[in-house]
C-alpha cells in the first residue's frame, strides 16, 4: 500500500515520463518541470508559460553524480559549492554536454545545475531517469508562486498535475552563479546569500546589468512584475507624490490608514524573502491602483530582495 506521498510522486512521474509538464515544489519557489533531455516536453515549458525562447531554463538534478553525467567539467570551485550547499538555493552554471537540447539553454554551451532541498522533489528525481527542466510555475514575467494555490490560480487549467509540497520555506529564487571561468561570478542573487558563498570560494564578481539576451533565468530588467505598478523608493514620498490609492509593502513599518502588508516585523530578511511574492501577489489582487514599496536593507538575502523589487517596478 503505497503512502499518499509515495501515490502523487508515482503519478507525478509517470506523467513526466510521458513528456508531460508537472508543477513540484521546491524550497525555492514552485517550479514547472519537463524531462529535461526531451526537447518536446521542455517546449511544452515554454508554450504554457508564454516565455520567450532566448530565456534559459534551469536543470534539476537528484544528485551530483547526475550534475557530473551533464557536464564536460566540473571545476573545483563548483564542486565545493555542490558539497557545502546541494541540496539548496543554489543554481551553478557549468559547460553542458550534447544530451542537453539547445532549448534548455537557449542555444549556449553552457547550462544551470541545481539539486533542490525539497523531500517531494528529491523522492521525485529519485524514480526518474532523467532530470527536470524547471522554471518557475507561473506566466512568464509575473510573480513566482510560492504555494500550490498560486500554481493552481493561473496554470491550473493548462497543466495536468500539481505536486502539492506546502509553502516554499525560502521565497526567492536561487543564486545562480557562473564557474566557468577562473574567478567565479554571481549571474542572479537569490536565496543563497553572497556572503555564505564567498566563505566557501573566497571572492566572486557580481553581474549587475541586465540583459534582453540573458545568459541565466531572472536576468531580464521587467521580471517578477504585478500587473499593477510598482514604484519603488521611500514610501513616505511616494505617499506625497500619488495619493491614497495605493497599497503599501514595507520591510517592517506599519501604515495603519492604508492597506499595508510587511514582509517582516522584526526585520528579519529571511522572513521577508519567504513572504514577497505572496505579499506582492496579495496587493496586485486588491483595489488599489498602485503598489509602493520600499528597499530593505542591501545584505545578505536583502540584495535578492532587492533585486526583485527592482525588476517588478521597472518600467522600461
Amino acid at each position: 500500500m503505497k503512502s499518499g506521498n509515495e501515490s502523487v510522486i508515482a503519478q507525478a512521474a509517470t506523467l513526466l515520463r510521458e513528456g508531460k509538464t508537472v508543477a513540484i515544489p521546491t524550497e525555492t519557489v514552485y517550479g514547472l518541470a519537463a524531462n529535461a533531455l526531451n526537447a518536446d516536453a521542455v517546449l511544452n515549458i515554454f508554450e504554457t508559460k508564454n516565455r520567450p525562447h532566448f530565456d534559459p531554463l534551469i536543470v534539476h538534478v537528484g544528485s551530483i553524480a547526475q550534475a557530473q553525467s551533464l557536464s564536460h567539467e566540473i571545476s573545483v570551485a563548483a564542486r565545493k559549492l555542490m558539497d557545502t550547499f546541494w541540496p539548496g538555493p543554489l543554481t551553478i552554471v557549468l559547460t553542458k554536454k550534447e544530451i542537453i537540447p539547445h532549448i534548455v539553454t537557449s542555444g549556449m554551451d553552457t547550462v544551470g545545475l541545481r539539486m533542490p532541498s525539497h523531500p517531494l522533489t528529491l523522492d521525485l528525481l529519485a524514480q526518474l531517469d532523467f532530470p527536470l527542466a524547471a522554471p518557475s510555475a507561473n506566466p512568464f514575467g509575473y510573480i513566482s508562486p510560492t504555494s500550490a494555490a498560486h500554481v493552481a490560480e493561473q496554470l491550473g487549467d493548462r497543466i495536468p498535475f500539481i505536486l502539492d509540497g506546502g509553502e516554499c520555506l525560502v521565497g526567492v529564487e536561487s543564486t545562480i552563479i557562473d564557474c566557468t571561468n577562473k574567478i567565479s561570478r554571481i549571474l542572479r542573487l537569490g536565496g543563497l546569500s553572497v556572503e555564505a558563498i564567498e566563505e566557501v570560494i573566497g571572492p566572486v564578481e557580481i553581474n549587475a546589468v541586465s540583459s534582453s539576451s540573458p545568459q541565466a533565468p531572472g536576468m531580464l530588467h521587467s521580471h517578477y512584475a504585478p500587473r499593477k505598478e510598482l514604484l519603488l523608493g521611500n514610501i513616505h514620498e511616494l505617499l506625497h507624490d500619488h495619493g491614497s490609492d495605493v497599497s503599501i509593502l514595507s520591510f517592517r513599518d506599519s501604515y495603519h490608514n492604508y492597506r499595508n502588508i510587511r514582509l517582516s516585523e522584526s526585520g528579519d530578511l529571511h522572513e521577508a524573502a519567504r513572504n514577497l511574492f505572496a505579499a506582492m501577489r496579495k496587493l496586485d489582487a486588491d483595489s488599489h491602483a498602485k503598489i509602493i514599496a520600499e528597499y530593505v536593507p542591501d545584505y545578505g538575502l536583502g540584495r535578492a530582495i532587492n533585486d526583485r523589487l527592482k525588476r517588478a517596478s521597472y518600467k522600461g
